[in-house]
């Protein structure tokens, strides 16, 4: 498929399905709307699959892991070496994701879209658009962009009924900050945080790697894909076409952390109806990511002050949703248990 097709075959949530899981809820014998935010992913999940039958028991989250350029410039703490050996013990289960999933149940699909290095794990989908993501072309972030649509498209062909965004990619805050800032319209102070963990210098020297990249590439905010080739990364692209994926197969996509929320923010410039079938999972620690959710209108569950990336915080609402969904589909109605109902007040 093209992009444009891909795109275009995105419709909204089916809001007869939403309204048929919010009449369930009402009807169980509890307050009104006393699950919060439980209620409402429930609702959504019912509006983004069609049917009132949530089932969210088969999960994956997809970790596109990429190498980004800008790292040459002094902006990380570690080497861009870290992006491999990361990623590659993904393929045997080591790293906090891997651990989270497996408490979660959830599968972890590591995906080489663009590591600098070509990597060997077993478990790795290798989809490597280039090696690295320096002077990265409109037409690699277009592949990029569907690279990520077709990993979704496979796993939900799969059966998996929920998907889960993470990335792996030493200096993606990096560019997800530039993505940001040239989106939102804000300036690179504004949107960059110290990442994995940078000094008061090296928080200096990134804001300025993002403002000389911005001056220098010129990217145009109208037209995201230029943005997203010019100073972003192909983890994001990827992402980003997770997002479309899980729209085009009507099915849930949970948004991890900033560099998470940057792609789907990219995903909903190409195309606003995929925000329909995007979940928040936690505003992360970097100063931008609540600015960038709010433009989404995304709600997170938490606010945990994490920052790990890898699609901890999207595996981390997983019980919750889980547990939301025990209440959804076990508890008894009002009718069943012969007490009044209760009414809305406004």
């Amino acid at each position: 498929m093209t992009l444009d097709q891909v795109i275009a075959g995105i419709t909204p949530a089916d809001t007869a399905a939403m309204e048929r899981a919010k009449a369930r809820w009402d009807s169980i014998a509890k307050p009104l709307g006393s699950l919060g935010a439980l209620e409402e992913a429930v609702i959504r999940i019912a509006g983004m699959t069609g049917s009132a039958e949530v089932d969210i028991s088969k999960r994956a989250v997809v970790v596109m892991c990429a190498d980004n350029g800008v790292v040459a410039q002094g902006v990380t703490q570690t080497g861009q070496e870290v992006t491999a050996i990361v990623a590659e013990n993904m393929s045997t289960g080591d790293t906090s994701v891997c651990a989270m999933a497996r408490s979660a149940g959830a599968e972890v699909v590591p995906v080489d879209i663009g590591t600098a290095v070509p990597l060997t794990g077993a478990r790795i989908v290798q989809r490597c658009v280039r090696r690295g993501t320096a002077d990265m072309s409109r037409e690699e972030a277009v592949q990029a962009v569907l690279t990520g649509v077709e990993t979704a498209r496979e796993l939900c062909a799969g059966g998996v009924h929920l998907l889960a965004t993470g990335e792996m990619g030493i200096g993606n805050t990096t560019t997800s900050s530039a993505v940001a800032a040239v989106l939102l319209g804000q300036e690179p102070v504004v949107m960059t945080g110290r990442g994995a963990g940078l000094s008061d210098a090296g928080l200096q020297k990134k804001i300025h790697a993002i403002e000389t990249a911005v001056a220098v590439n010129r990217p145009d905010p109208a037209d995201v894909l230029d943005v997203l080739h010019k100073v972003g990364g192909l983890d994001i692209a990827g992402l980003a076409g997770v997002f479309l994926g899980g729209a085009l197969c009507h099915t849930p996509v949970l948004v991890d952390g900033f560099i998470s929320s940057v792609a789907a923010l990219v995903a909903a410039r190409l195309c606003p109806a995929c925000k329909d079938y995007m979940l928040g999972s936690h505003a992360s620690e970097e100063p931008a990511s609540r600015l960038v959710l709010s433009e989404l209108g995304l709600r997170p569950f938490l606010y945990a002050g994490m920052r790990l990336g890898e699609g901890t915080g999207a595996v981390a609402v997983m019980p919750l949703l889980d547990m939301g969904l025990a209440v959804y589909r076990e508890m008894a109605t009002f009718e069943d248990t012969n007490i009044e109902a209760y009414q809305p007040l406004g």
